[in-house]
């Protein structure tokens, strides 16, 4: 009998402390979503995460503290209530096919090193057990813009685009070329066009730390640079052998 009742027992990562939220069900993971909490503490966090907030039963699969400490939610296994709706690329079950990574921040401060560190921790352990690609690392907002703004203009996605998570444009990319759609070049990264006022405030608060919603030239190259063909290097031809 104890043998039976240990197989209903979900997988728990040791990376973290198990702090069981009951709002789950069973998914797949293939893309993680950065969160932040907009509120105060761990503690009430912990609490919202495991109970509801406005909108209903809430819930993610880990929390990251400030002084980088992991809570864990809900099993990887299971399917968390943190994403709603939303689309990124083909995907529009986000709750389905994400891991929810809530980072306590009240949504107007720094993130400090430490959860930063903790974070890219828990990443590299994401992406090599789960088998998650290291680029299917986003926002909330960057799956659902017209609904959120975290984790905000103020997270550090180049120090996580130079850990190898997410994507990051090439500093030295150049312009576009004559013709160039800034509009099929957002789908291809991943957004949706439903609201495109609010998928450039999504993609200027992730590629450039600022406001707007209109498409400027520096957007423009940046979503060149996101998107333009990898250069493959030269092929050299050996000469062809003299024949007598």
């Amino acid at each position: 009998m104890l043998l039976a009742a240990c197989t209903h027992v979900p997988p728990r990562n040791p990376l973290a402390e198990w702090v069981p939220s009951p709002n789950q069900d069973e998914r797949r993971p293939v893309l993680v979503v950065i969160h932040f909490t907009d509120q105060d503490s761990v503690g009430q966090s912990l609490d919202t995460l495991r109970s509801r907030n406005s909108g209903g039963p809430v819930s993610a699969h880990y929390l990251i503290g400030r002084d980088g400490e992991r809570f864990q939610l809900v099993s990887d296994q299971r399917r968390a209530w943190h994403g709603g709706a939303g689309r990124w690329g083909t995907i529009t079950d986000i709750n389905s096919a994400s891991i929810g990574v809530e980072l306590d921040n009240d949504g107007h401060s720094p993130f400090p090193e430490a959860q930063i560190d903790s974070l890219l921790v828990l990443l590299e352990d994401l992406s090599d057990r789960l088998r998650i690609p290291r680029s299917q690392v986003v926002g909330h907002s960057d799956v659902a813009p017209s609904r959120k703004v975290d984790p905000g203009p103020l997270f550090p996605w180049k120090r996580l685009a130079d850990a190898g998570f997410g994507v990051w444009p090439a500093e030295d990319s150049p312009p576009p070329p004559p013709g160039f759609d800034p509009w099929l070049a957002l789908q291809a990264v991943g957004y949706s066009l439903a609201d495109p006022a609010a998928t450039v405030r999504a993609f200027r608060h992730r590629f450039r730390a600022s406001e707007g919603s209109a498409l400027d030239a520096e957007d423009l190259r940046i979503l060149y640079a996101l998107t333009r063909p990898p250069v493959l290097p030269a092929t050299t031809v050996p000469p062809a052998e003299e024949v007598d």
